[in-house]
């Protein structure tokens, strides 16, 4: 922000109109920073560039020349790293990195230091002048950045410009356009008065100025690149903070100014066609976004947007829905062959309800798509009613629910009793109504596929009772039950052993002669997979197929307990079991297991 520092010197008299005109002339023809040319000229010391940008930053200041920094902090950060983004590792203190830098509005340089170390960033200010010499002393392989004027022009390759999206200069364009808006202010307090002062021009110029929108798309495709299903944009008091959520796990990736909050928001809801007037209210809306895929091609992703009011602000939640991760060959999802068996034989029967069961985000729609894929033939007549539809499948006719006009999933499906329909796909059974009429449609000579949220395949069971469908009616409807988790699987690359105490592996769940033979893998941790051992997920599966001897103890009101007892002596494998053989086979960790599953 070279005039913002112009007009501080100015206000403060330590700089002539003249000189700063001078130094703005001398800055075109040889680029750099207004401030390290102020430097060149002699027109201030070093010392007062610091000072103006600690004032202007809010962040503490440091003379980088009176500070002596341990070795071992400076080989916290590789020397690639520092000179990229123009930082010196100064300290640590338990888990914090305090870090020196040029423009500590650079939150993709904290969120990279912070994705590499595992510490969290400290940022301190400090003279372009002053981080130039301290790389030169601390990283002497490393070729100090002479100022853009000087260097050689090169050409950009296109993994070169995907890097160059993460410079200091996005936010720092971002941050001068959203300073220059009166809307803003940088008091907390002040800005949760404004909001609701705020009128719906100002917010559409805010969500429409450039740099705000390349903030957003470099989220966005920040989150593609990881392999996020999930992107959290979460406001708080004190805080304004991103997360991803990668292999079932959410990580902090940056934490943008509180001033970016209703601009970013803005943003979101126009590419979402939300209304963004409308702060009171959750809404739901879709972004579709299409981008070259580094091989000549393009590739489409449809993000799904949750809007929700909190206390500070309205939370966003984006979903990324990836064509390409799609897995509809039911053999690699991780079934046992005997579960895989059982379920391919539940979804060829002509009648009949098939039900997945298992909390959001578990992989029940993956499922429900492959059974569809596996049964679809011309000779079918598939309907879906879908809250979203996440993917299309050709050949099958999916009707987006939409309760605000009511279209629920009760309307959807009476009406496709009146297609002449084969099979039915209903999204989730939420309610009575909803459950009776698939019971219904199931005994009146018609397969239907739905999910329920439930922890295990035997109290689904309880669970369709208690919404008030009668046993008989459970009994003589429901052909399988499918639960299901999702754990992370080991890293390939950095997979190796990782012995357990017999007794550990037996309080587990494995037998005494297994635990004497097992031994469990785990990731040492590597770049592919961002050190975490962990690398992509697999479905751990429960698939409890109703026999007449369970049909018989549904009839009687059989507890939960009684009906997981019968089907594990008819050969049902449990979640823990169906982790277990994945530990066996070296595809996931007992950590993993232990959290998704109950013994």
């Amino acid at each position: 922000m070279p005039v913002r520092i112009g007009e501080l010197l100015l206000k403060e008299k330590r700089l002539t109109p003249a000189q700063l005109q001078e130094a703005l002339n001398y800055q075109k023809t040889n680029g750099g920073k207004l401030g390290f040319n102020l430097v060149k000229l002699g027109f201030v010391k070093d010392e007062e560039i610091t000072a103006l940008l600690s004032k202007q930053y809010g962040v503490p200041s440091i003379n980088l020349a009176q500070f002596e920094i341990d070795p071992a902090i400076v080989k916290l950060i590789p020397a690639e790293t520092a000179q990229k983004y123009q930082i010196v590792p100064l300290s640590r203190s338990g888990a914090t990195l305090t870090i020196a830098m040029t423009d500590p509005t650079n939150v993709f340089a904290m969120d990279d230091i912070k994705f590499m170390t595992g510490y969290n960033v400290e940022p301190v200010v400090a003279s372009e002048t002053a981080v130039t010499d301290a790389l030169q002393r601390y990283f002497p392989s490393t070729p100090a950045a002479a100022p853009r004027g000087e260097r050689k022009e090169k050409k950009i390759t296109a993994p070169q410009q995907e890097a160059n999206l993460n410079n200091a200069a996005t936010l720092e364009m971002v941050s001068k356009a959203l300073e220059e808006s009166a809307s803003i202010v940088d008091d907390d307090v002040e800005l949760l008065e404004e909001i609701d002062q705020i009128d719906v021009s100002s917010l559409e110029k805010q969500g429409g100025e450039a740099p705000v929108i390349r903030l957003v798309n470099l989220m966005l495709m920040s989150a593609i690149q990881k392999g996020a299903s999930d992107i959290h944009i979460e406001p708080y008091e004190k805080e304004f903070r991103v997360r991803f959520r990668i292999d079932g796990i959410l990580y902090n990736v940056m934490a943008p100014p509180m001033k970016f909050r209703d601009a970013i928001t803005s943003r979101i809801k126009i590419m979402a066609k939300l209304d963004i007037a409308e702060k009171r209210l959750p809404q739901d809306g879709r972004i579709k976004i299409r981008f070259a895929d580094g091989e000549g091609g393009t590739k489409e992703i449809d993000f799904r947007v949750s809007c929700l009011p909190t206390l500070f602000g309205e939370k966003i939640v984006l979903r990324l829905l990836d064509k390409d991760k799609l897995m509809l060959d039911m053999t690699k999802l991780g079934f046992e062959p005997d579960s895989l068996k059982r379920l391919e034989t539940a979804i060829g029967k002509p009648w009949g309800m098939v039900l997945v069961t298992g909390p959001t985000g578990s992989g029940k729609t993956n499922t429900l798509y492959s059974s569809i894929s596996k049964i679809n033939t011309p000779e079918t007549n598939i309907m879906t009613a879908e809250d979203p539809v996440e993917f299309n499948l050709v050949g099958v006719n999916q009707v987006q629910v939409r309760e605000n006009i009511g279209l629920n999933f009760a309307a959807a499906l009476r009406s496709f009793l009146r297609q002449d329909p084969n099979i039915i796909l209903v999204g989730e059974i939420r309610d009575f109504e909803t459950a009776e009429i698939a019971v219904k449609a199931s005994l009146t000579g018609h397969l239907v596929l739905s999910t329920l949220h439930t922890n295990d395949a035997p109290s689904t069971i309880s669970r369709l009772m208690n919404m008030g469908i009668e046993p008989f009616l459970v009994a003589s409807s429901v052909n399988l039950i499918c639960a299901q988790r999702l754990v992370r699987r080991v890293c390939a690359a950095c997979k190796q052993d990782q012995p357990h105490a017999a007794q550990a592996l037996v309080d587990a769940g494995f037998t005494p002669d297994e635990a004497q033979k097992v031994i469990p893998k785990k990731g040492a941790g590597c770049e592919r997979c961002n050190n975490t051992g962990y690398k992509g997920r697999v479905g751990l599966y429960e698939v409890m197929e109703i026999t007449d001897e369970l049909r018989e103890l549904i009839l009687v009101g059989a507890s939960a307990l009684e009906l997981r007892r019968k089907a594990v002596e008819e050969g049902m494998i449990t979640l823990r079991r169906s982790g277990l053989h994945k530990v066996m086979d070296g595809v996931t960790t007992i950590e993993e297991v232990a959290r998704e599953t109950v013994k």
